[in-house]
Formats: structure tokens, sequence, C-alpha cells
């Protein structure tokens, strides 16, 4: 009647989207397959996730439990950076990283600038009807929202959400990450050239259908 399971299964049964792989899942939550394969096996034999044509949860009740669970462990140890990143994966609605943390993900976290440890905001796009909702959301792991980034000294703990409200949302997908399109992104550090010149090379060396000409602002050729 009573199935324990560890945290691994906890963030399996919140990451599972109807019909998803158990590869997707790995990626969704950036942790190995075999660990992954293992709890999903766990959840099976328990009942709480049923392995058709992909994976479904076969109680959102039980989904809703293990939110409360994960929520509730927050309080006593809250969220790392890297948990961040994952943390939301676990909610109902769609998003992408933006702005900065859009060229995080493009360049596979080989570029980060404007933030540190003890300040760290994330950048998510959001559905302007899913607004309160995120918010609600995020405020029950202990991290405040907002529109723009708060100053340091506002808000206890390192972590903010950064939210940009849009009409429509239709992310691409990097490694695991849903993100702005490419091309958003491009516009984006183009904007903000001095600081991610050096960004724009990396991508320029990454992507072979790009061509960039990064030396001047002006001076590129394809933004695809």
């Amino acid at each position: 009647m009573y199935e324990p399971f560890d945290g691994t299964a906890v963030r399996v049964l919140l990451a599972v989207n109807p019909g998803d792989s158990i590869r997707t899942v790995a990626q969704h939550l950036h942790t190995p397959y075999e660990t992954v394969r293992q709890a999903v096996n766990q959840l099976e034999d328990a009942g709480y996730l049923r392995y058709g044509d992909g994976l479904f949860v076969t109680d959102d009740r039980v989904r809703k439990a293990a939110r409360d669970l994960l929520a509730t462990s927050a309080a006593v140890n809250p969220p790392s950076i890297e948990e961040a990143y994952v943390l939301p994966q676990f909610g109902d609605w769609p998003f992408a990283f933006t702005q900065v943390d859009a060229v995080y993900v493009w360049t596979q976290g080989g570029y980060q600038v404007g933030r540190e440890p003890g300040d760290y905001p994330l950048f998510l796009a959001v559905l302007e009807k899913d607004i309160d909702a995120w918010q609600r959301f995020f405020e029950r792991f202990g991290i405040p929202t907002g529109f723009e980034r708060r100053p340091e000294d506002s808000f206890e703990g390192p972590l903010q959400v950064v939210l940009d409200e849009r009409s429509v949302l239709d992310p691409d997908h990097v490694e695991g990450y849903p993100v702005i399109s490419r091309r958003e992104t491009l516009a984006f550090m183009r904007e903000h050239y001095a600081t991610f010149q050096s960004a724009l090379a990396m991508l320029n060396r990454m992507y072979d259908d790009l061509d960039l000409d990064v030396s001047y602002r002006e001076s590129e050729r394809e933004c695809s």
C-alpha cells in the first residue's frame, strides 16, 4: 500500500509529460539515463507510473503529493542554482529560458555573465495567462519573482526569477532546456553587443549554419 521513494523518484514524477520516453525525462532533469531508468522501474512497480507508448502518471494526486513534498523540503533545504534550472520543469505551464539564460543555454553553458553565486537571477519567458500561476509556484519554493531584476539586498537568498510575459510561446529545446529561438537570442546579444561579443564568436564556432562576422555589430551576415 505504501511505497517510499527517494528524491530522484519525486523529480521523475514531476518531470514526466504524457508519452515521454525515459531518455527525454533524463534530459529534462539533467540526470544520467540509468539513474532515471531505475527510478522509473521503482515507480512503475509501485503503480505510480505506467509505461505503454511512453510514460504516464497513473494518478494526478500522486504528482500533486510529490510537488508538495518537494516544496516542503525546499523550506528546509532551499534549491541550489543547479536545481533552480530544473525546477520550472515541475510546473504545469510552458516556459522558455530567455535573455542571459538563453545565451547560457544556446552556448551549452559555455558563456555566463552578470551573475554570481550570491546574486543569481533566472530569466524565464512565460505566457501572460500563466503569470499568477508561475508566481505562486515559485513562491512555494521560496524564490521571489518579478518583471525586472531586483537588487540583491531586497530579498533573502541568492535566487530570483525574472518573468518575461508573452502572448505566444514556441520554445526550442537545447540539451533538455526549453529556450527562446536562436534568432531571438542573437538579436538580444547584438542589442548588448559589448557584453556578448565573445559569446557571438562562441556560437559562430558551435553552429556550422551560422556565418557571423563578430568584429563589428553592423557586419553580421546571417542571424538565422
